[in-house]
């Protein structure tokens, strides 16, 4: 096995820094072939009824729990996950496979209009075409089926473009739709490039595009997709904010933070980044995050007993690194951490900064990984004016013992989605999705199946109606 990358789609271990496998990607023809494919695939498969293609969806589900062990321990080859989180995620994604197998048939349903006027109206939610998700490495499974599960039981297809360092988390899960019997081409893997994205959004047969990534891929998918006249939806960067209003519960609130911020790794758009606490809980807060901050050990994130897993490649672990110092350099205070840990694997020591101010790195940029900026508030209203004064919306959490407070500021801040007194997290049932420039278009949910779907208004009236106005 050799360390040094040759293919753009390549399992290296983050904790050895090993190339463990490679696969070609395929280009021009071969990608044209696959569109065909995938677009005859739609022909037949919005022929079946719902229920036949939620059955298929459901079966995915049960796949996914039978290989449960062998899935998480693909995703913590490939990107260091840990292994525990690993297992949680195949657990979320079997989940959101199972829901809407079970709810979509429900949420496509005609819906019945009430109106003036003879006759009836009803709005029925017909599939648009191909699909293509073009998905990120730090949840290999479960923003996939986030996208691919509600759309497939409505109807469309998909193709899917994995991100580079995930390839056989990639295969392992197309595998997964090929033995649960869906159709040849109804979901279908592709290695490509960056230019065969844009030329597959290109394609007359590709109906929508949807990203989740960095802004400026979300750009460029956009960008194509409105050159195209094709809808899309773009879950981007996060720089959460977690508010601290009172010192009820400190401990409680110190564990979610720490829970927030290093849930994988901190490689998570969602997860909590900015940490926003008034003054008088403010050096308890702190002393309380660099304890448990202080307590983390590396390891192989393969072992279950493993407290601080790898970042997902040397070049994350090199970025976040750089970040951090440049934003020392540029004023602000290292409580604890910024540097590489002298230890094999992309690891980063957890890492707390204060004084951050406007116009250094760390204020503006999100940092994806375990680097945390704690900021001391004097009361609500500077709070969420720090809170908001961000480019980034996607979520966020509120930490106080007064209910009734925290959702009033809640509603305050700027963002797709806040929590009150728990760290921002993902279910089945719940709409997911951002503002700003952490993109658009909400996933999962009964939302989940409203993005990529053609909401036909069918208006019937007696044949002897009398004819009205025409209006355009």
């Amino acid at each position: 096995m050799s360390d040094q990358r040759t293919s753009s789609f390549a399992t290296i271990n983050p904790y050895t820094g090993e190339t463990v496998a490679e696969f070609p990607e395929i280009e021009g023809e071969q990608v044209d072939s696959v569109i065909k494919t995938a677009g005859h695939a739609f022909e037949a498969w919005r022929k079946r009824s719902i229920e036949e293609r939620a059955a298929v969806v459901g079966r995915v589900a049960e796949l996914m729990r039978e290989r449960k062990e062998t899935l998480a321990r693909t995703l913590t080859l490939e990107m260091g996950k840990p292994i525990s989180e690993a297992r949680g995620e195949v657990d979320l994604s079997a989940s959101i496979l199972a829901y809407y197998a079970e709810h979509g048939p429900a949420f496509a349903a005609p819906e019945i209009l009430d109106f003036e006027g003879e006759g009836e109206a009803c709005l029925v939610s017909e599939p648009l075409g191909v699909l293509l998700g073009v998905m990120p490495w730090n949840f290999p499974l479960y923003q996939v089926v986030r996208f691919a599960g509600p759309n497939l039981v409505l109807g469309n297809t998909v193709l899917v473009k994995h991100a580079g360092i995930c390839p056989q988390s990639a295969l392992a899960l197309e595998s997964l739709f090929r033995d649960a019997e869906a159709p040849d081409g109804v979901y279908t893997n592709v290695f490509v490039s960056h230019d065969e994205v844009a030329r597959m959004i290109d394609s007359p047969v590709v109906r929508g595009a949807s990203l989740t990534g960095s802004e400026r891929a979300g750009a460029q998918v956009a960008e194509r997709a409105g050159r195209n006249m094709k809808p899309s939806l773009l879950e981007l960067g996060g720089s959460d904010v977690f508010i601290v209003l009172d010192g009820e519960g400190l401990e409680r609130t110190v564990s979610a933070a720490v829970a927030g911020r290093m849930v994988n790794t901190g490689q998570s758009c969602t997860a909590s980044k900015r940490f926003i606490v008034m003054a008088d809980v403010y050096d308890d807060f702190v002393e309380g995050m660099r304890r448990r901050f202080e307590a983390l050990t590396p390891g192989d994130p393969a072992d279950d007993a493993t407290t601080l897993a790898p970042l997902s490649s040397e070049r994350a672990a090199a970025d976040l690194v750089d970040q951090i110092r440049e934003t020392v350099e540029q004023g602000a205070e290292l409580v604890i951490g910024g540097n590489r840990i002298d230890h094999a694997g992309a690891f980063v020591e957890p890492t707390i900064l204060t004084g951050v101010k406007p116009g250094m790195r760390a204020y503006a940029e999100e940092l994806f990984g375990p680097a945390a900026v704690i900021y001391r508030v004097a009361d609500e209203d500077e709070a969420v004016a720090l809170a908001n004064d961000s480019e980034y919306g996607l979520g966020g959490s509120v930490f106080c013992a007064d209910v009734e407070r925290g959702r009033r500021v809640a509603e305050r801040v700027d963002t797709g989605m806040i929590w009150v007194n728990h760290p921002t997290s993902t279910q089945p049932d719940l709409p997911f999705g951002g503002i700003k420039r952490s993109g658009y278009g909400r996933e999962l949910s009964k939302l989940g199946m409203q993005e990529f779907v053609n909401r036909k208004l069918v208006r019937i009236l007696p044949p002897d109606a009398e004819l009205g106005g025409v209006a355009g």
